[in-house]
């Protein structure tokens, strides 16, 4: 068994993830890379080859458990093992008033955003127990952290990736697994884009919001989570880093 590094990413399409792809290659990382959009992921494999790494794509609904236990199955087949998992996959919520919020909403982005993570993080923990460890880092938000009128249901499911990811960091503190969150603040992303659409107005309110004057880069939170990935970051488990120019301490 190879001595190089394995690691999952979902929602490695496009944005955070697919930077989080990238960066981990340059690292010397093997990268699964695990999205529903084919075109766009073989895209990110791509790149993660043009930058000198080696990786597969793996077509994966992380609302899926049958999905979601082959994608591990089938990274274990190619590499024999899974060291990482950055479980970023999500989706957004279009700004609507609280009570003219559906079901089918609710059901959608709670399937994707918080199912999805928990699925994940119940097929990789048992292969990493296998390996004698490993490093997880969940994608949750600065709404997982704080509130935001007409996104409620879409804060809840990021407050509920914060919850996830502490109790299970608990758990499998002594077994050798540590478990992180990474929260971003407004990152220059196709959700950002469609979040914000050709609204002048609430552009240059959600730049206000970030004291560092400007929204983040998908580079730029991906290199927090390799670090949380990485023995760098040996002693934190069940922390959730804020990524956010500022914007929650305002």
């Amino acid at each position: 068994m190879s001595s190089q590094k394995v690691a999952i990413i979902t929602g490695a399409s496009s944005g955070i993830g697919r930077a989080t792809a990238i960066a981990l290659a340059k690292d010397g990382v093997r990268v699964v890379i695990a999205a529903r959009r084919a075109n766009e992921s073989k895209e990110t494999l791509q790149l993660v080859k043009e930058a000198g790494g080696d990786g597969i794509f793996i077509k994966t609904d992380v609302a899926r458990e049958d999905e979601v236990k082959k994608l591990v199955e089938l990274t274990v087949e190619k590499y024999g093992k899974l060291d990482y998992a950055f479980n970023n996959a999500g989706i957004e919520e279009m700004h609507t008033s609280f009570v003219d919020q559906t079901s089918a909403v609710f059901d959608n982005i709670m399937n994707i955003n918080v199912k999805g993570i928990w699925l994940s993080m119940k097929y990789e923990i048992p292969q990493m127990l296998k390996n004698g460890g490993g490093s997880i880092v969940n994608t949750s938000s600065v709404a997982g952290v704080i509130g935001f009128a007409q996104m409620p249901i879409y804060s809840a499911s990021k407050h509920a990736v914060l919850g996830l990811t502490k109790s299970s960091a608990l758990e499998y503190a002594k077994s050798g697994i540590r478990i992180n969150a990474v929260a971003p603040g407004g990152v220059e992303t196709d959700m950002y884009e469609r979040t914000v659409g050709d609204n002048k107005q609430f552009f240059q309110t959600i730049i206000a919001m970030h004291p560092i004057g400007r929204v983040g880069k998908p580079e730029e939170i991906a290199n927090a989570v390799v670090w949380l990935l990485s023995d760098k970051a040996s002693f934190v488990t069940g922390h959730t880093l804020l990524v956010d120019g500022g914007l929650v301490s305002r």
